[in-house]
């Protein structure tokens, strides 16, 4: 009876579990944060890191001596020559043990600028990967907009739909009163039906928004659902004024530019790590070592260890490589460092120019999509009032059901012309709000 009542306990906080999270809301700022942690390119350029910090690890360590130890036995047996012409039956064991320490005392500075090379690029796959996290966030953004955008399509659907179904037993009162003939009936219905139509179509793409911002977030798309906020009714203030604030901000601060400076430096480096060929390389060890030696031959050899102790030894050694002639290796190395080089500093300039084109164009969307929004809302408010005026004319028998159709057509229209328009503009100053870095989730 227990387990009974333990499972009918369980399984119903499996289902509100479910429940619960299937009434999940997410909230802007959450579709972004979830983004930015679980994105595969985001886990990607992590990874990246990662090895740039091994990488620096394993650079910082060139610096320090390699030491390493070395153990060797040999035995030997057989027949040997000890006087001439008498041989014997020799058996003999022969131990050596040593340690060994080698260092790069000077090789034109290769150690030194691997090292600087390897932390410049760990700096610029960390601003490669915050570029990479902006992106995301302003792909979540409008994503997440257009979930918004659609939800607004979809209510002045159904909102059209009501009106029409409205429509039809309005025609027929009119037409029972014998103000309107019966053939507006089937117009009436007609028209509700294609508003039925645009339903469908309105649902269908606000499923498709959904399902386009759940793999964005990499999430089921079963049960997920976005937290409606309301988009205000953008005015003038949220332009700028001017685009050069932008851009000096953008050219200042913006990543992609700080990776092809930091790409730049990279490639400065490289072309002194191809000119230390030039260079003598210089270095130096030690070695200690000792042996044992025994044989069947002999009976009064010392002990393994006093053998050892006996026979050790110190080595010291310093080499200098010189170059003088490397069939011009050396030569194309540094040519070749250069060209990279200058392609470098072109990359720099034209991520300059990309990003001032980006600027200037979204500068310029943003000032056209404020506009058309601003002629979107007089155009609905003029068409509101056809729309009225005309109600009341066919109301009164004075016009045909086909004009009041032209007439809720075109304030339909007016409609979504200004609901796009409203989130066009948004998004439009959500990329400039992005260039000069300020939260574009607010």
């Amino acid at each position: 009876m227990k387990t009974l009542k333990y499972t009918i306990l369980l399984g119903c906080f499996l289902i509100a579990s479910v429940s619960m999270a299937q009434e999940k809301l997410w909230t802007l700022q959450e579709c972004v944060n979830h983004a930015l942690v679980n994105n595969i390119s985001v886990k990607q350029g992590q990874n990246s890191l990662l090895q740039n910090e091994q990488d620096v690890i394993a650079a910082k360590g060139q610096f320090l001596p390699n030491l390493s130890g070395s153990l060797g036995h040999s035995t030997t047996f057989g027949n040997e020559e000890v006087f001439s012409g008498q041989f014997v039956n020799r058996t003999s064991n022969s131990t050596n043990v040593g340690i060994g320490l080698n260092q790069t005392i000077f090789n034109g500075f290769r150690l030194t600028n691997l090292y600087k090379q390897s932390k410049l690029s760990l700096e610029s796959n960390q601003l490669e990967l915050n570029r990479i996290k902006d992106d995301i966030s302003l792909n979540v953004v409008n994503a997440y907009l257009n979930v918004l955008f659609n939800k607004e399509r979809l209510e002045i659907a159904k909102a059209q739909l009501s009106f029409s179904t409205n429509q039809v037993e309005q025609v027929k009162d009119l037409v029972d009163a014998g103000v309107q003939p019966k053939a507006n009936i089937y117009d009436a219905e007609a028209t509700m039906s294609l508003d039925a139509q645009e339903v469908t179509l309105a649902e269908n793409n606000y499923n498709l928004a959904l399902l386009s911002l759940s793999q964005l977030l990499q999430v089921p798309y079963k049960g997920f659902d976005v937290q409606l906020m309301d988009v205000d009714f953008p005015s003038s203030t949220l332009l700028y004024n001017d685009v050069q604030p932008v851009l000096d901000y953008a050219l200042q601060n913006r990543n992609e530019i700080k990776v092809a400076e930091k790409n730049m430096e990279i490639a400065q480096l490289n072309s002194e790590i191809s000119k230390s060929g030039y260079y003598p390389n210089v270095t130096g060890g030690y070695q200690y070592g000792s042996s044992a030696f025994f044989s069947n031959l002999t009976e009064d050899e010392a002990s393994f260890f006093d053998q050892l102790d006996a026979q050790k030894s110190h080595g010291f050694r310093i080499s200098v490589n010189i170059p003088i002639f490397s069939r011009f290796e050396n030569k194309t190395n540094v040519a070749k460092s250069k060209i990279d080089e200058a392609n470098s500093l072109l990359s720099l300039d034209q991520a300059k120019l990309d990003l001032e084109s980006n600027i200037q164009r979204a500068f310029t969307d943003a000032q056209a999509a404020f506009k058309s929004y601003v002629a979107s809302k007089k155009a609905l408010e003029a068409q509101e009032i056809a729309m009225n005026n005309t109600q009341e004319r066919f109301k009164a028998g004075i016009i045909t059901s086909f004009d009041l159709e032209q007439a809720r057509v075109k304030y339909v229209n007016a409609q979504s012309s200004l609901v796009n328009a409203k989130y066009d503009f948004v998004f439009k100053t959500k990329v400039l709000d992005f260039y000069m870095g300020k939260p574009i989730t607010d």
